[in-house]
């Protein structure tokens, strides 16, 4: 027998009510429409957060009553703005969307809202918005990142932690998920060495610094493409679900008042 759906969208007012409740976890992926590069498409954020959000409440979502929002497509992007393609949200828009599907969710009666971020350009204002939604709703408010786990990541020898856009692990993601969307024959590697040199400030560094993807060249990426399989984009993926069920599994039970009533270490 096929199980009922776990999409919210796709639930009726009176189901809402019936189905929905304080211990439900509504799981919001957000990615963004911009520029990858010459080799991958726009909507590669939103679809990797998407995918990923989609597999894991499809596998846990009864168990932990979980349910599947429709994708936030559009993100900050304004290190792409440059780009002809990028769709962004301003800051202020970005938060205020936010704070509208956060006021939404309370309405419905499900006090636990987990953020599945697909672009790394959102975190900061998600960081911001997870402390205001809690203020304004009482929400229960998380942040996950749609990113493989760091022991995954093949490539971090031949990258030096420069794929930050377009490289090899998010190429080889689109190649399992999406290969007809990928044009490897216009992938080529760009990878600012020089920053390395520095102790400080450098990609992880421990200064952070403004930039914008066309710092670093016209085609807006950092990364060796070229070395991207689909193969070690589906070790990713099942490493991203894997991890986010556990994520989930741990932010369904989580409870500040439950945490509080034990030990103090």
């Amino acid at each position: 027998m096929t199980s009922p759906s776990r999409r919210f969208a796709e639930l009726s007012m009176a189901q809402v009510r019936e189905r929905c409740s304080a211990d439900s976890v509504a799981v919001l992926p957000v990615g963004a429409v911009e520029q990858h590069g010459p080799h991958l498409p726009l909507i590669t954020d939103a679809l990797v957060a998407e995918a990923t959000s989609a597999a894991a409440v499809d596998s846990y979502g009864e168990a932990l009553d979980l349910w599947l929002l429709p994708t936030l497509g559009y993100g900050r992007s304004v290190e792409h703005e440059w780009s002809p393609g990028t769709l962004s949200l301003s800051t202020g828009t970005f938060a205020a969307v936010l704070a509208d599907l956060g006021r939404s969710i309370a309405t419905a009666g499900i006090r636990r809202l987990v953020l599945v971020n697909g672009h790394g350009g959102n975190s900061s204002e998600i960081q911001t918005m997870l402390r205001d939604l809690r203020r304004a709703h009482g929400l229960l408010t998380f942040a996950v990142n749609a990113f493989p786990p760091p022991e995954e990541d093949p490539f971090a020898g031949i990258e030096q932690g420069q794929g930050i856009h377009g490289g090899a692990g998010e190429t080889s993601l689109m190649l399992h998920l999406r290969p007809d969307l990928v044009d490897m024959g216009v992938a080529t590697p760009r990878l600012p060495r020089g920053l390395n040199k520095n102790t400080h400030v450098r990609f992880g560094g421990s200064v952070s610094f403004g930039w914008l993807s066309d710092d670093f060249g016209p085609d807006g990426f950092l990364g060796d493409p070229t070395q991207a399989t689909a193969g070690a984009g589906r070790r990713a993926f099942d490493a991203m679900t894997a991890q986010l069920g556990e994520q989930l599994d741990e932010i369904a039970r989580f409870d500040f008042t439950h945490h509080l009533a034990g030990p103090a270490f």
